[in-house]
């Protein structure tokens, strides 16, 4: 089943009592965060809909924890609510081999452009905008996709890219944009400003989640969101173009801002509350001036709870770091059996693996440190055995208890690249990397022997079975 905009996978998630309605009155602080940092404790991490926002005169309605919990994830993969993370990976891992079968459509007069401003805009008085965390340096739009083109193929929709960044309000219609230099958008940013020009931009709010999973999710250059978002859904997904730019924009988006990144113009943004649990410190980011804004009727605020884990903004990220990590290993080792990334965006990779030769773990471990993600971002590397669940954290210390000899199977890597929002890369940037080889050592090299316990119901029959007995 695809969802066509938020409020068709939010009827869903009110159909699987994942979603509440929050009547009562709202304090844009520090309700919100407070209300959707409680809802990521509940058992099953619903949604939250706050319909009712207290002093606030313009577009009242706040949505969070949209995907906060793996049952929410498993509906926007088109799976019922019990499927496991690890099926949950692998869906999406098939789903990714069907990018060719992607597509878009596009429609006039979409929803997202219902209501048209483009005189005196006040983003202030639009939008209920609040600071995510309490030390927050500003206002935030903490789930807001960006669209940006390459200015060399302005009608190459595969390198149109869609990512989400973080994005501070600072003045009633300009906006402080902070993204990371490897990230697409930055590209394009720099291309645009080396050569004097401004670049349009379009930014997002409330949209389908399986494009908010794969705007979060780092695709080759060449690789469209929006065609990834289609393979996903299986159907086309639908686009509208700006009014005021040629930018592509989801058609039933809540909220399209457009603007333009302002070339050599800078704003000090921050500090901001991040994954990692703590703050980030101030720095100088593009500034983006609001040329107009658009949205729904009645438009729905989405914005995504950040703070110390888990969070819907974990659940987000988790495949869509875990996966892309497999893909690249899988192409040159096809030992390689499943990925787990999903904890703070991959700080810490986890494989499971069949061994070729003595050191094979060691091996599978540095060509993790050098994909695209793990250079920056994978400071924790541990590989287990091909018959470990990697999802299993269970199964997982059981291997290093069992498996890991330290003077043999621990590697520190010092002076690495690192991922500067983590507290412990200093200066910020660098780092070093951890290798755990918690997999049984293969010829030639070798522990004393023993005889393995063998696994037992490993199709899950006897379990079944019980479960049925259990449930009557």
């Amino acid at each position: 089943m695809s969802y066509k905009s938020l409020r068709d996978f939010l009827s869903k998630l009110e159909e699987e009592k994942l979603l509440i309605h929050y009547t009562d009155p709202v304090s844009l602080e520090p309700d919100v965060r407070t209300i959707l940092a409680a809802g990521m404790n509940m058992k099953d991490s619903p949604a939250i809909l706050m319909n009712n926002i207290d002093g606030f005169l313009g577009k009242g309605r706040i949505v969070g924890n949209v995907c906060g919990s793996w049952k929410s994830n498993a509906l926007m993969l088109g799976m019922q609510t019990d499927a496991t993370v690890k099926e949950q990976f692998f869906r999406m891992s098939d789903l990714w081999d069907k990018y060719i079968e992607g597509s878009v459509t596009y429609i006039e007069q979409p929803p997202c452009q219902e209501v048209v401003v483009d005189e005196n805009i006040n983003l202030f008085e639009l939008f209920p905008l609040h600071r995510v965390n309490e030390h927050d340096g500003g206002f935030y739009l903490s789930k807001g996709l960006v669209v940006t083109k390459d200015i060399d193929e302005p009608d190459n929709l595969a390198v149109e890219n869609v990512g989400v960044y973080r994005m501070q309000v600072q003045h009633p219609d300009v906006i402080a944009l902070h993204v990371m230099p490897f990230h697409d958008g930055a590209r394009h940013i720099k291309k645009a400003e080396e050569r004097g020009e401004a670049l349009p931009v379009a930014i997002c709010i409330g949209v389908p989640p399986s494009l908010a999973t794969m705007a979060s999710t780092p695709l080759d250059y060449n690789q469209s969101e929006y065609i990834f978002t289609s393979a996903i859904d299986g159907e086309p997904f639908e686009l509208a173009k700006c009014i005021g730019n040629d930018l592509d924009v989801p058609a039933h988006a809540e909220i399209v801002i457009e603007g333009e990144v302002i070339p050599g113009k800078r704003f000090y943004e921050g500090p901001f509350g991040e994954f990692p649990g703590s703050y980030s410190g101030a720095k100088q980011v593009f500034n983006i001036k609001v040329k107009r804004v658009t949205h729904r009727k009645d438009p729905i605020f989405e914005t995504l709870y950040i703070g110390r884990p888990w969070t819907e903004h974990d659940t987000l990220i988790g495949l869509s770091t875990s996966v892309p990590i497999y893909k690249q290993l899988k192409a040159t080792m096809p030992e390689v059996k499943c990925v787990n990334a999903n904890f703070q965006h991959g700080l810490s990779v986890i494989v499971a693996t069949d061994l070729k030769f003595g050191g094979y773990g060691k091996t599978v471990a540095m060509r993790v440190a050098t994909t695209p993600h793990g250079i920056s971002y994978a400071k924790n590397i541990i590989i287990v055995d091909g018959d470990v669940d990697p999802f299993n954290l269970e199964q997982v210390i059981w291997a290093i208890n069992c498996r890991v000899r330290a003077d043999k199977d621990v590697t520190v890597i010092q002076n690495t690249p690192g991922f500067q929002l983590d507290p412990t890369s200093n200066p910020p940037g660098m780092g070093n990397k951890l290798i755990i080889d918690a997999t049984t050592p293969e010829y030639p090299d070798s522990i004393r022997p023993f005889q393995m316990i063998d696994l037992l119901d490993t199709e899950g029959t006897m379990q079944t079975k019980l479960e049925g007995m259990l449930n009557g």
